[in-house]
């Protein structure tokens, strides 16, 4: 009798147990609209933050204090938070950050913004400082799948380009507002009340604790870094000095809310009127026109690596591959030198991008310009200089292309070459990282928890 009564008791004694904690965890996360589907990202796999030392991104060791190089292949797939919005689209967001890591790929660029109607039903930003609840889960999603899989973000933060809303989209806001401004989007880069707007995005986004993992995004390793706009350009030469001081301002905005974390601008990486003897390395004199010098931008105070793009397909149209990779050889090696001799800063290449073509003999052309890209990178990185990596633009998975698309898009498993020219890239920076590992002096270490 007395076993029974104790059994009874017992059985009690367990149901409260998991009543309580259930309570527990139901108060403590409720105002994030808690769910099971929580579980698997209260508990993430360990993660330290990066910084850069000199031209060399590093990895600061919790453990020990020491610092550990690191020397970049990835990728930019831009749509993973509209894929994140509804649960049965995250499958694909999964897929290519597992396949990105069974790749050795170790950061993905992608977009951290979707601004007002042009970027549809899903937009995360309805009206300047309205934000769609859903569509920031989404991105909670995305930066705690990545963590999951050890993938590090780069998270730009508003579009030069009008897809997604862009700057055209605060400075239509701005007017609609009764704000005294002409439809030109330089006036993003000088208006008092848009640059308002976006701070305020960028402290909602940069200050979010994510209703998956209960980590700020302020707090989580998984980022990499802040990019302030993609691909920024000026309609007008004049409004150089504006976006200059934009930079400025933006960066050091950024640093104020998260000292954990690296900033980048997003830059091209054409040269200015203030480094002429440059200005044979652009692609065209068009790229004189557009406000942008990259010496002066990335040299910037709180602008912690300099960013550079490269597409000889679309900035030389109708070259032939010879011109092509003269181009490509002379604009990654000019941007990594002036990385490391004068900016002293990490060269980070974000987007590189080649259709596929074929050369005689069947080889693909992608594959000879992505190659050029790769040993630039390694060369750099097995002497350690500022040749920090490259991203390629963009993967995709199966049947994404006609949304999400262009020419230079890759399901990478599709093409087996190009798949080996990955792969054994992230197989050789890995290696140049392992033979660099060092316990480098943390005093020129920067983005460093204090």
């Amino acid at each position: 009798m007395m076993n029974s009564e104790w059994r009874e008791r017992k059985k009690l004694y367990t149901i409260l147990g998991i009543f309580t904690l259930i309570s527990i965890l139901y108060l403590n996360f409720s105002d994030s609209l808690f769910s099971f589907s929580s579980f698997p990202y209260l508990w993430q796999p360990k993660m330290d933050f990066a910084g850069v030392n000199r031209t060399r991104f590093v990895i600061l060791k919790d453990e020990g204090g020491g610092v550990e190089e690191f020397y970049i292949n990835g990728w930019n797939s831009y749509w993973l938070m509209a894929e994140s919005v509804w649960g049965e689209s995250r499958q694909r967001v999964s897929e290519i950050l597992e396949r990105g890591a069974a790749m050795g790929l170790s950061v993905c660029r992608t977009w951290a913004f979707s601004d007002g109607p042009a970027a549809g039903p899903n937009a995360l930003q309805l009206h300047p400082g309205v934000f769609n609840e859903r569509a920031f889960q989404g991105l909670d999603y995305v930066v705690a799948e990545a963590r999951r899989h050890r993938i590090r973000l780069i998270l730009s933060l508003v579009n030069n380009l009008e897809a997604y809303g862009g700057t055209t989209q605060y400075v239509r806001w701005a007017q609609e507002a009764g704000v005294n401004v002409s439809s030109s989007s330089d006036f993003f880069f000088t208006n008092p009340t848009i640059k308002d707007y976006y701070k305020s995005y960028v402290k909602a986004v940069v200050t979010r604790k994510n209703s998956l993992s209960r980590i700020r995004y302020s707090d989580e390793p998984a980022i990499f870094a802040w990019e302030l706009i993609n691909e920024p350009r000026c309609t007008s030469s004049s409004c150089a000095s504006d976006l200059q001081a934009w930079i400025t301002e933006m960066a050091a905005f950024i640093k104020s809310l998260d000292h954990k974390h690296l900033v980048t601008i997003g830059l091209e990486g054409f040269y200015g009127q203030k480094t002429r003897k440059n200005l044979g390395v652009n692609p065209g004199e068009w790229t004189t026109s557009l406000g942008l010098d990259f010496i002066q931008n990335s040299a910037t105070k709180n602008i912690d690596f300099a960013s550079v793009h490269a597409y000889p397909h679309s900035w030389i149209p109708g070259a032939n591959l010879t011109r092509r990779i003269n181009f490509l050889s002379r604009w990654v090696d000019s941007h990594i030198n002036d990385g490391e001799n004068v900016l002293k800063k990490p060269v980070l290449f974000t987007e590189v991008g080649f259709p596929l073509g074929l050369q005689q003999g069947g080889s693909s052309e992608r594959d000879t310009l992505l190659r050029i890209v790769y040993d630039r990178i390694y060369e750099s990185a097995k002497k350690r200089r500022a040749g920090a990596g490259a991203l390629y633009w963009q993967l995709l998975v199966e049947g994404m292309g006609k949304q999400y698309g262009d020419r230079f898009s890759l399901v990478a498993w599709q093409h087996p070459s190009t798949l080996k020219l990955i792969t054994e890239q992230s197989f050789r920076l890995q290696n140049a990282s392992y033979q660099s590992q060092t316990n480098t002096n943390l005093s020129h270490v920067s983005a460093k928890t204090p």
